[in-house]
């Protein structure tokens, strides 16, 4: 390990050879051979290592010492020649100095950096190391430093042997060995991973990214450890939920249809009171119905367990029988309802789920549009891609509340003031269905005037 020279040293020592150069000149009698020159270096040096008045003061000094060595030779120089020796080595060891100053000055500068980006890489949750081109280990954060000892991770050999080391105590060892195998001998290829340990349940996800120079050579690999036990609980958490959901909620709710329908089979015998009772319950049931579908969805988007067609899917279709199941509810409320459709656009993917889309873009546009308004849906070939909009003239959404309309459970203050009915996941859903699709959608609404959204598909 190399040890840096102090400053105050290098001084001392550059004050000693200006002295044994002085004695060496006084003892040869070599003053005139030498000249002042000789003392230049170490009036460079202690400039550099000092300062500037320190530089300066060498520089002076290193000329008295030439003129009195010269005189000990009987050399007398003219005093415009003596001048100048003072000159020139007292601008030499100023300009050392700045030098030097500046030097120091860029030292602190890059160890405050230095240090920045280590507390910021340090303060951080994931564990993060640097590796080179052959896997050593350059830069590597305390998080990663806590895991890897934690883990019982060796602190010698390279990151995919120390990686390797602790095979036997996952879960899974074999899958794990073969892919630490395979980021090794795939060094310009990104990898996403999770391993679980052994009987504890505690689980960690790895990310590695290949880092490359301006010329696009590999030169080195970022590791990226972060410990995600408490989502994987939540996930279990939320798996439950679902199968809990799925047993309590719609097993009863199967039977309150089933009844429904006897009963509406004889509602002849009801009162009118009977009646209206009925088609209470009916409505309440099926809403409660769909937001227990909602709910699945949801739960089944964030897991990625939705399963989706992948044929050929005619737009135009998918989104008459869209605004056919609405019609009824548009006429009730004295909502104009339109459709203007291209038959040519088709999209790859699933058309139960690309109807789903319609479905929610249409009751969100019906429920939010007053009596006498309109709603119209529009589907178009654009070169590569397909766009359906869906467009009304509605109370349309406040500007501070645009970016949140597609969060899960989230509800504009206008429907809350208006009891507009609803769960706030429909255009969550939404979004995930356009995204799995490869898709894109897009919301523009003004206040008071309307809202209009473009979804747009890529074409088959």
């Amino acid at each position: 390990m190399r040890r840096r020279i102090r400053p105050r040293n290098a001084a001392l020592l550059a004050v000693a050879g200006a002295l044994v150069t002085f004695a060496i000149m006084v003892g040869t009698s070599s003053t005139a051979l030498l000249g002042a020159v000789a003392f230049a270096p170490w009036v460079a040096i202690i400039g550099v290592a000092v300062g500037v008045p320190a530089g300066l003061f060498a520089g002076f000094g290193a000329a008295a010492l030439w003129i009195a060595a010269a005189a000990t030779d009987a050399i007398h120089p003219s005093a415009s020649q003596d001048v100048i020796r003072f000159l020139v080595l007292g601008i030499l060891g100023a300009g050392s100095g700045w030098v030097g100053n500046q030097l120091r000055a860029s030292e602190r500068a890059r160890s405050l950096t230095v240090s920045r980006q280590r507390a910021l890489l340090d303060a951080t949750i994931d564990g993060i190391a640097l590796t080179d081109a052959d896997g050593n280990i350059l830069l590597a954060n305390q998080p990663i430093i806590r895991m890897g000892i934690d883990l019982g991770m060796p602190t010698e050999g390279t990151a995919s042997e120390r990686l390797l080391h602790i095979a036997d105590k996952l879960a899974d060892p074999e899958r794990y060995r073969k892919r630490m195998l395979e980021i090794a001998d795939s060094p310009g290829e990104a990898s996403t991973d999770e391993f679980e340990l052994q009987g504890t349940g505690r689980v960690f996800r790895g990310y590695t990214a290949p880092v490359k120079d301006r010329r696009g050579k590999y030169v080195g690999r970022i590791w990226t450890l972060r410990e995600v036990t408490a989502d994987k609980e939540l996930e279990r958490m939320r798996d439950a939920f679902v199968a809990t959901v799925s047993h309590e909620l719609r097993t009863p709710l199967t039977s309150i249809s089933g009844f429904l329908e006897m009963l509406e089979d004889e509602q002849h015998g009801l009162g009118e009171s009977g009646r209206l009772y009925l088609e209470v319950i009916r409505r309440a049931a099926e809403r409660l119905h769909q937001l227990v579908e909602d709910l699945l969805l949801v739960a089944q988007i964030e897991a990625q367990r939705v399963d989706l067609a992948h044929e050929p899917v005619g737009l135009a279709e998918v989104a008459s029988h869209s605004v056919e199941g609405v019609r009824l509810w548009a006429d009730e409320k004295h909502v104009r309802l339109e459709l203007d459709a291209d038959p040519e656009p088709k999209a790859l993917g699933d058309a139960r789920r690309l109807g789903q889309v319609l479905d929610n873009l249409l009751s969100n546009a019906i429920k939010f549009t007053p009596e006498g308004g309109s709603v119209s849906v529009t589907v178009r070939a654009n070169g590569a891609s397909a766009t359906i909009v869906v467009e009304d003239t509605g109370i349309g959404i406040p500007a501070d509340e645009q970016g949140h309309v597609f969060s899960r459970f989230f509800r504009s203050k206008s429907a809350h003031e208006l009891a507009v009915p609803g769960t706030g996941l429909g255009l969550a859903i939404t979004r995930s269905l356009v995204d799995q699709h490869g898709g894109t959608i897009d919301l523009e609404s003004e206040e008071g005037r309307g809202t209009r959204v473009t979804v747009t598909l890529p074409s088959v």
